[in-house]
């Protein structure tokens, strides 16, 4: 089975092809550019090289989210363009279950860490059975860099960090792990789409997919624009009752 996966849920842009058990290319990069304006040329540069049509392709593997409201957004319409056009389903990997599974066969608790401003990550706690069954000890979500390191500690297990949240966490996780831990290298410390399309060949054997028109990426928590409209209109509120 040949599936396309794509990442654009954070700084970096991936996207991948795997046919089966082969991961045939990959495209990946970190360099802050916009997303708009790298992905597509990133997708006809990766298939030009292999020398494959489009249409061979059979299902497409996405991050789902959480990540970059932007980068979540783009990632949507340049699937769902791309999955209508070909009448093939979509496979809605969640971001960090995807970052987790970069780590495949680690016997280590994996924790990856997408910083999601305010002192908060994106975040979830993960392993790898004794025959590699890959199992998520707690769901992606939002948390306080503060809970996520008291509730590793309390694990009381080897942990290996990773995602784009180790730079900007990495002095609080080393004051305060009390547990062995360690870092991810960087060939394997962000997001990459071939992670995404393999794990999404996992969950298409289990017939979690859906079509373009039903899928939609998962945020999670408010973007920051909705969050300052209801502290204005919060305030505004305030103001009026006080004012009467």
């Amino acid at each position: 089975m040949r599936i396309l996966g794509i990442d654009s849920s954070g700084l970096v842009a991936s996207v991948a092809v795997i046919d089966d058990d082969v991961l045939l290319g990959e495209f990946t990069t970190d360099y802050r550019k916009t997303h708009s304006t790298t992905l597509m040329p990133m997708l006809d540069q990766l298939i030009q090289m292999l020398g494959i049509p489009l249409s061979s392709i059979d299902a497409i593997a996405v991050a789902a989210g959480p990540g970059s409201f932007t980068g979540l957004r783009i990632g949507a319409a340049t699937v769902k363009g791309l999955a209508y056009a070909l009448s093939i389903p979509v496979i809605a990997v969640p971001t960090v279950d995807a970052i987790a599974y970069n780590l495949y066969g680690s016997r280590r608790l994996i924790c990856p860490l997408m910083d999601a401003r305010r002192q908060q990550a994106y975040s979830g706690l993960y392993r790898f059975s004794e025959t590699n069954k890959f199992i998520v000890r707690k769901e992606q979500t939002p948390e306080s860099i503060a809970d996520i390191i008291e509730r590793i500690n309390i694990e009381d297990l080897p942990v290996t960090f990773l995602g784009d949240g180790v730079p900007v966490f990495k002095d609080f996780i080393e004051k305060n792990t009390t547990v062995d831990y360690d870092f991810a290298p960087a060939f394997c410390n962000r997001q990459r789409a071939g992670a995404v399309a393999s794990l999404g060949r996992l969950y298409f054997n289990k017939e979690f997919y859906t079509s373009a028109e039903e899928f939609r990426p998962v945020y999670l928590r408010k973007s920051q624009a909705e969050r300052e409209a209801e502290e204005r209109k919060k305030a505004g509120s305030g103001a009026g009752g006080y004012n009467a």
